[in-house]
Order: C-alpha cells, then structure tokens, then sequence
C-alpha cells in the first residue's frame, strides 16, 4: 500500500475486523474488472495507473494482454525476497482478521475465508513473477501519495483500490482530498476509487465535502454501482473525470 506500516484496528458496537497493519496483499485482474466495472476495449490504447498497486496482478495480467499499465506503491522501495516473505505474512496476517467477523462481509464471490485466500495467493504470485523484470522496466514505480512522481496527464486511466475510505479512521480527510487531487493530476480521462466504505461497510462520513472539493478544483464526479461486493454495502466507485 502507499502509507508506510502503521497499527491499525477498526472497530464497531458489534463485530470486529482487526489488522494489524496495512497488509500487502492484492487482486486479481478479474477482481480488477468487476471492482471496477472495467470495459477493457476502453483501456485499449492507453495508459493505466493502479495506485497503491501493492501486490496486485492486475498491471503484470493487463501487460499480458497488450495494455500499458503501471503500478504504483510505497512497498516498491524493497527487493523480491522481502516482498516474498510480506506478501505470505500478510495474507495470513489478515485472513485471521476473519475469526468471528464473517458476518461483515459478502461470500457470494469467494464463497469462503479459503476462497479467499486462494485469489489473494493467486495475485500475489502472480505479481511476483512480473515484480523484477517490471521493476526494471518501469513498470513498477516506488511512490507515496499523495506525491506521486509523475507528469501531469501521464495516464488515461488511473484506479486505486482498498486505501482511501477504507482507512478512513486512519487517514485524514485532507489526506484523502489531496490524494485524489493528485491522481487526477497525473490522469487526463478518468480516475475510479473503490470501496468507498471501511472494512465494516460504513460509508465515507465526508464524500459530500470531499466531492465538493473536487468540483470546486473542475473535476467531474459521479457515484456508480459496479457488479462487486466484499464489504457489505461496499457497491459503489468514486469515478473523477479528468478530462
């Protein structure tokens, strides 16, 4: 993820999802394109930034199939052993984050906590593969929001998943007005978010006041729904036009 380690636990009256720190862990290409309603023919031909990437399969699956794609995270700054050995921790790390806490969360995709690991597995190895020759390419960049070492409309399309609103107990809102500020700075079409709620499914307490502020800056916004949910309620992306 872009933020460096830092203790997290969320908290509700009811059930409890805790991790212990933000976890490098990540998505598969296909979750990709349901969290976020991908048309893939859209991407074709330009330039997609995921950020924070994190151990995401999505830029190494999406050079596969001929688009041009680069990830974006903190955790770049290490080498593949280290992001070997966090990418196993942290998935095991936060699947037992699960214990007791089920009930927040919809099955329908994974099926189950096993299920849920073998996706979570599955990304990471595949970006691992891609990780050194990535890397060495430039398709893999170490970088913290919300500066971001990038020109201005380097990218069509930008996606960023599972840190802003997720950490919003964590993350200012400031924080999170100048990360998206950013993101659409280095995008020239689009930028989309997801989830816009915490790990229990609590939405955003300033999206109001937060798309405001991109309006204000001449950013077009919208809410969308998009055929996925993990967090219960969690259905909705942020989508910032940039153009």
């Amino acid at each position: 993820m872009i933020t460096d380690d830092e203790s997290f636990e969320s908290s509700s009256d009811d059930e409890t999802y805790e991790i212990e720190d933000v976890a490098f862990i990540g998505r598969t290409f296909e979750e990709y394109v349901r969290m976020f309603d991908l048309d893939l023919h859209r991407l074709d031909g330009g330039r997609i930034l995921d950020c924070p990437s994190g151990a995401c399969a999505f830029v190494a699956e999406a050079t596969q199939r001929g688009l041009s794609a680069v990830g974006a995270d903190v955790m770049y700054r290490g080498d593949y052993g280290e992001l070997d050995t966090r990418g196993e921790l942290d998935i095991e790390m936060a699947l037992e984050g699960f214990d007791d806490a089920e009930e927040l969360f919809e099955w329908d995709y994974y099926g189950d906590v096993d299920g849920l690991r073998d996706h979570w597995t599955e990304a990471y190895e595949t970006f691992l593969k891609d990780y050194p020759a990535g890397l060495a390419s430039g398709r893999y960049v170490p970088a913290k929001l919300p500066d971001l070492p990038f020109e201005d409309d380097a990218f069509t399309h930008t996606l960023s998943a599972h840190l802003l609103f997720l950490y919003a107990d964590r993350l200012s809102h400031e924080f999170h007005v100048e990360s998206l500020r950013e993101l659409a700075r280095v995008t020239a079409d689009e930028v989309r978010v997801y989830p816009l709620a915490d790990f229990e499914g609590t939405p955003y307490p300033r999206l109001d006041d937060l798309l405001d502020s991109l309006r204000s800056d001449g950013y077009g916004v919208e809410i969308r729904s998009v055929p996925f949910e993990f967090q219960r309620g969690a259905t909705e992306i942020l989508a910032i036009d940039c153009d």
